[in-house]
């Protein structure tokens, strides 16, 4: 998955968004934005249109569905000269001056009748785990996690021999839909299922609070978009994903 996702709506989607979220669309088409105008408001970071996360607990900039100049000058307000900022959509609609340094294509997965099982192995996770959570993160690379992600939501764990082995949790949260996020595994321990029934519990707790389950990755995971189908997960959308350059600033940092 790529390390720095932010889910906003693909150019193609018709949209009636404005700035107080009141939109007739699927909270899905713009989950970080939908997140951050409602269960995550408490965290967002805002300048004119645009909103953000605070940067040690997610790198998702959230616009608007259909971002003009005021928006770009708004991100670019946020991150500052030569900031690295992460959004999707088509590369079309990113100003002249502004450098693309990624893009690639992504889906969207929603719960479509997943056996969503709570794991009696399967502890919860702390501000305590924190360091752990990022050495696992940063050996299996499954996208994005920060010192303050864990804030996003629930994160539940295995642990073998005391060491922690596999994870997963909570991530963006639109209205009545929660993202399932960072799952991993050491390699030491792959090949024993331990991320499909970490995605099963933490299915498992979104269903009880009423939210539906839904997860984001890479269109060219083949395995784990496989894998994430074979657990009652249905390709909802496409989305490309991009990482910017604000102008200005040292582009070799």
């Amino acid at each position: 998955m790529p390390q720095h996702p932010v889910l906003t709506p693909d150019d193609t989607t018709p949209t009636t968004d404005d700035a107080s979220g009141a939109a007739h669309r699927h909270p899905l088409d713009n989950p970080a934005r939908a997140a951050l105008l409602g269960p995550h408001a408490h965290l967002a970071e805002r300048h004119g249109d645009v909103l953000r996360y605070p940067a040690d607990v997610s790198p998702f900039v959230a616009l608007p569905d259909r971002p003009d100049r005021e928006t770009w000058r708004n991100v670019a307000a946020l991150y500052g000269p030569g900031g690295v900022v992460s959004a999707s959509g088509s590369p079309d609609t990113v100003p002249a001056d502004w450098e693309i340094l990624m893009q690639g294509p992504g889906v969207q997965l929603v719960d479509e009748g997943v056996r969503a099982v709570p794991d009696e192995e399967a502890v919860r996770l702390g501000p305590a785990d924190v360091p752990e959570m990022l050495a696992l993160v940063a050996h299996a690379r499954p996208g994005p996690f920060l010192p303050r992600t864990i804030e996003l939501g629930g994160y539940l764990g295995i642990r073998r021999g005391g060491a922690l082995v596999a994870m997963a949790g909570e991530r963006l949260r639109p209205p009545g839909w929660t993202e399932i996020s960072a799952v991993c595994t050491a390699e030491s321990h792959r090949g024993q299922g331990l991320g499909s029934r970490l995605v099963r519990a933490v299915a498992a707790g979104i269903r009880e609070r009423g939210d539906t389950p839904f997860l984001h990755t890479s269109a060219d995971n083949t395995t784990a978009i496989r894998l994430y189908e074979s657990l009652g997960f249905r390709l909802r959308r496409q989305v490309t994903f991009l990482g910017l350059r604000v102008p200005g600033g040292d582009r070799n940092g």
